[in-house]
């Protein structure tokens, strides 16, 4: 490996020495190397012109009248300024006890007089060489340190946005979860003080009660990410969407071999939820056999995994939701009262879109401004009478269907203007003055496009349509993605562009 090249021209180097020739001598031979010098003639004078300069080196004579070189040396070291000064003694003593002595007092390096020319400077070169190695070393590994300092800090944090991004889907939050939180309505204002007023009990159960689409999980997750337990996990269970007789294992687990196809351990939700939040949708649809096993890990954390036989503990905050009246529930026989009293203790109640019309022009233009993003398109205007339609239409389907029909009508609009004939309403729920009709209308035989592009674009426009707009479920039914859908609209707006 070649050795590392350092420049050492132009180095300072101060001499002192109380001998005039022996600096003249010395002077002319470091100057002709390249070196710049600095002379002081003893060691008080020494002192005060190494503090005020900082030179690279010093080349110390020992035998000087008044204060002597090693004395000299050791005043030099006693001072931050000066101590990392390399010294090279000059004398005429070859006495082993004196070259002792000038390592003791500091010095790096002990020259003989009389001295050969070769021999001093490649001295200097050598100690002015090692010196700037050491202060680059320095650098190097104060740097190093530094980086390493950054790399962990963004390592931790790292960590903490990594475990925060497996609790929550940061896309889908921004463009339906945030979203349902949007607005200035007195109902909007009075979920933001209670979920304010929850935050203060981290441990304390709650209930969210309201229509499909009101954004009951949003409030959940706004319970849980602005909490105590928002470095813990959140964890979602739809329990209308599990089969019965597998909902007692997704909840607490399982042990392998405790029923037919258990071929590992699984730990179950309450588990994953351990020091965290775990959101129940659908609370009225849980088994009427696992709700008493509900009730008991409520009161004392305590549950026991399927074919287990010994209980565990999990501390979790239990968010329930329904949109079903668990009051009739309950008098027919299918939910537990006393389970409803012990989640019942803290009702939130996610209002209806239609009880808060005046956040659906906010809303709106919120959606637009997140589709068009994921379009890459500029977000579009909202024409006034589109703007009318939508305040005159009643949202059975909430927050959810107000996305599905801003969404839907991005792409009908082709990133322009969005008009009334852009927006689909359900017919038979619409309300107040009717928007155009739907600019898609059923094909009749034959009438579908033979040429690839045109069949295409006619598919994607009749599963918007079957899908009420939704383009997540219009992609399954494709058998294709989002991403193909808005390459599409966007390939459309070029060709119009260009026609």
């Amino acid at each position: 490996m070649p050795e590392a090249s350092v420049d050492v021209a132009g180095a300072r180097v101060l001499l002192i020495d109380d001998r005039p020739e022996n600096l003249s001598v010395l002077q002319r031979a470091l100057e002709s190397a390249g070196f710049n010098v600095l002379v002081a003639t003893n060691g008080t004078q020494g002192l005060k012109v190494a503090k005020r300069t900082v030179p690279d080196l010093i080349l110390l004579d020992v035998v000087m009248t008044g204060m002597d070189g090693f004395e000299t040396c050791r005043r030099l070291k006693a001072e931050p300024v000066t101590r990392d000064i390399p010294v090279l003694f000059l004398t005429v003593r070859r006495e082993t006890s004196d070259v002792v002595s000038g390592f003791a007092a500091g010095g790096v390096d002990y020259i003989a007089k009389p001295f050969q020319h070769e021999e001093l400077l490649a001295r200097v070169r050598t100690h002015l060489e090692k010196a700037r190695l050491a202060q680059t070393l320095i650098e190097q590994n104060q740097r190093l340190e530094a980086e390493i300092a950054c790399r962990e800090a963004l390592g931790r944090e790292r960590n903490q946005l990594a475990g925060r991004l497996s609790m929550i889907s940061q896309h889908e939050t921004e463009r339906w979860g945030i979203a349902g939180l949007v607005g200035r309505s007195q109902a909007i204002q009075q979920i933001l003080e209670e979920i304010d007023l929850l935050r203060q009990t981290p441990n304390a159960s709650v209930l969210i009660t309201g229509e499909s689409g009101t954004g009951k999980e949003l409030i959940a997750r706004a319970l849980h990410f602005g909490g105590p337990r928002a470095e813990g996990p959140f964890v979602a269970v739809n329990s209308a969407a599990v089969p019965a007789d597998l909902a007692e294992s997704r909840l607490f687990g399982h042990v392998r071999g405790a029923f037919t196809g258990a071929e590992s351990d699984r730990i179950g939700s309450f588990e994953l939820a351990d020091g965290g939040t775990l959101f129940l949708d659908e609370i009225g649809a849980m088994p009427t056999a696992l709700q008493p096993k509900l009730l008991r890990v409520l009161e004392d954390g305590r549950f026991l995994p399927v074919g287990a036989k010994q209980e565990r503990t999990a501390s979790v905050r239990l968010v329930c939701a329904t949109n079903a009246d668990l009051q009739s529930e309950m008098a027919a026989g299918r939910f537990r009262p006393d389970l409803y009293f012990r989640l019942a203790r803290f009702v939130v109640r996610a209002p209806a879109l239609r009880e808060r019309r005046e956040d659906v022009p906010l809303l709106s233009r919120h959606f637009i401004a997140v589709f068009a993003r994921e379009m890459n398109l500029e977000p579009p205007a909202l024409s006034p009478q589109a703007l009318e339609a939508l305040a005159s239409y009643h949202f059975p389907g909430n927050v959810r269907e107000l996305k599905n029909i801003v969404e839907r009508a991005l792409i009908y609009s082709r990133g322009a203007e969005i008009r009334p004939e852009h927006l689909q309403f359900a017919p038979q729920v619409r309300s107040g003055p009717s928007p155009t009709p739907d600019p898609v209308t059923p094909a009749e035989p034959g009438t579908i496009p033979l040429e690839l592009e045109g069949a295409t674009r006619w598919a994607v426009e009749r599963a918007l349509v079957m899908t009420d707009g939704n383009v997540a479920a219009a992609a399954r039914l494709l058998g294709t993605s989002r991403t193909r859908i808005y390459r599409l609209l966007q390939r459309e707006r070029g060709e119009r562009h260009e026609g």
